[in-house]
């Protein structure tokens, strides 16, 4: 019997590292479990289908569950999500739509359980017509919301990745934008004087750009949305995207006595293995070190997730 591997989560991170597990030895036993109804999804590409730059919502599933089985001998299970780990009996309690609650045992486990969208106790922010964007799900549900409510204007705040592509998208479906930015540049990572060219571009395609200042209120007015920032200005519009950042979504693994940095994030080595012997992690659930400062940092991209997945 060759050896038995869970993989929890299976987009970039988990996907990766499932056909390069199977290119490499033909009788491991891989099981994959997604919490979701879809694997191996272009998450880059979400912000562009509501666009429309991409058409075909088919285009963003790389893999399908059918496909992952047949052409890599992959037991797929969808909707699936796993709730804890037991590494001393080496088990795992899966919550499935379809099975109900069962235990799984394992030799092996590969955690990749991704970000979930930050989303912080301001008041008014569970109103309807606020969107954060993670997965195939939401993207319909936003996509379903431009093209069916006759949208004219729309806030995103946030200006990371998520953030400015959203803005951009929004802009190419004729919506008049503000995106709001606490910080005073969008795009933290980039240098600022990089930052300016983008800003500038932004403004040109008509994106209005309030920066050094946050969100300090929600409230639904008839059909629309008032936001307060921090400064007392009040913005409004048809719809808002909530897109300030992700937090690892590891609340599951609470008690499997995993170690974890101080924002929550799996500390791994460059072998990418937890501090519990067989179990490993990857993707944006995890800590990395950069390669550059040698400082720890996450990112939550698809590109390094891939890249670890095969390691």
């Amino acid at each position: 019997m060759g050896k038995k591997v869970l993989i929890v989560g299976g987009v970039a991170g988990g996907a990766s590292a499932a056909a390069r597990l199977r290119r490499l030895d033909e009788n491991a036993e891989i099981i994959m479990f997604e919490r979701d109804g879809y694997i191996s999804f272009a998450n880059c590409g979400l912000p562009y289908h509501i666009g429309e730059v991409i058409k075909e919502r088919e285009k963003l599933l790389v893999q399908t569950p059918e496909a992952m089985k047949k052409r890599f001998n992959i037991d797929v299970r969808i909707n699936s999500e796993i709730t804890s780990i037991d590494p001393n009996n080496k088990k795992v309690i899966v919550k499935s739509a379809d099975r109900g609650i069962y235990e799984e045992s394992y030799d092996y486990i590969i955690l990749s359980p991704g970000a979930k969208p930050i989303k912080p106790n301001i008041p008014g922010i569970n109103s309807s017509r606020i969107f954060s964007l993670r997965n195939i799900p939401d993207t319909d549900r936003i996509k379903d919301y431009v093209d069916n409510r006759n949208i004219g204007s729309a806030i995103v705040i946030g200006g990371g990745f998520i953030g400015v592509e959203m803005a951009e998208n929004l802009v190419e479906r004729n919506i008049k934008v503000t995106l709001v930015e606490a910080a005073p540049h969008i795009l933290a990572p980039f240098d600022s004087d990089m930052v300016v060219i983008t800003e500038k571009e932004m403004e040109q395609k008509g994106i209005k750009l309030i920066l050094g200042d946050g969100v300090k209120a929600f409230s639904e007015e008839n059909s629309s949305v008032q936001v307060t920032l921090n400064s007392g200005k009040t913005l409004s519009a048809d719809m808002i995207i909530l897109a300030i950042g992700v937090t690892p979504d590891t609340g599951f693994l609470k008690d499997s006595g995993i170690e974890f940095g101080p924002k929550g994030h799996i500390i791994v080595n460059d072998r990418m293995e937890t501090n519990i012997e067989g179990i490993y992690a990857v993707g944006d659930a995890i800590e990395v070190m950069d390669f550059i400062t040698g400082q720890k940092t996450a990112i939550p991209l698809a590109g390094p997730a891939n890249k670890q997945g095969r390691i």
